[in-house]
């Protein structure tokens, strides 16, 4: 259990998607002009992830691996190189499910991602965490584990991001800064701090 919270800790913080790997900045970039749009973005990557993880990994071992046809008597047969194709139709069916949750039951939440939600299903930070799962070899347990606190992590970060541009809509900043200038300053900033944790976990 210690291993999985972890797990869970690095996930999270030392290796956050878009702070540590840059993984899915464009919606990071693009959805947290205000707390609002941010928060619901954080919690859809956390539903995707959490779920299509473990599912992969359940696939991924079943079908794709190396030597998952033994039981067939077909040891030999290797449909890895299928990972990608596999993994992308698991995110597009959760990523549509989610826009058919929120168009029943918070169509506000849903018009306010307007064509950001559909890129979920090619979202590099929720592809590389599946990705990242099946090169670490992780179990069922461990792939849940990582795929809730890569998500967690995701909205972390851009629930914060969020908040400091909210606040920061009142300043008076320099034409230049304004917009994505002062988003891409921020990120650096928060990439910096975050980047602390990885030192932390080194030691």
């Amino acid at each position: 259990m210690g291993d999985l919270g972890a797990l869970f800790l690095r996930a999270v913080f030392v290796e956050n998607m878009p702070l540590t790997y840059f993984l899915g900045l464009c919606t990071f970039l693009a959805l947290s002009r205000r707390t609002g749009t941010a928060f619901g973005l954080g919690l859809a990557v956390i539903f995707v992830m959490g779920l299509t993880v473990p599912l992969n990994q359940m696939i991924y071992g079943a079908v794709l691996a190396p030597g998952a046809w033994a039981w067939a008597g077909m040891p030999e047969v290797d449909l890895s190189y299928l990972a990608l194709l596999t993994f992308i139709g698991t995110v597009a069916a959760s990523v549509q499910l989610i826009e058919m949750l929120l168009e029943r039951f918070l169509p506000a939440v849903q018009a306010s991602f307007g064509a950001f939600l559909p890129l979920l299903t090619v979202h590099c930070a929720i592809l590389g965490g599946n990705l990242f799962m099946v090169e670490r070899s992780y179990d069922l347990a461990q792939a849940a584990v990582y795929g809730i606190g890569s998500g967690t992590g995701f909205a972390i970060a851009v629930v914060m991001l969020g908040a400091i541009r909210t606040r920061l809509a009142y300043a008076d900043l320099p034409g230049g800064l304004r917009g994505l200038g002062i988003a891409f300053v921020l990120s650096g900033m928060m990439s910096l701090g975050f980047s602390a944790f990885a030192q932390m976990a080194a030691q």
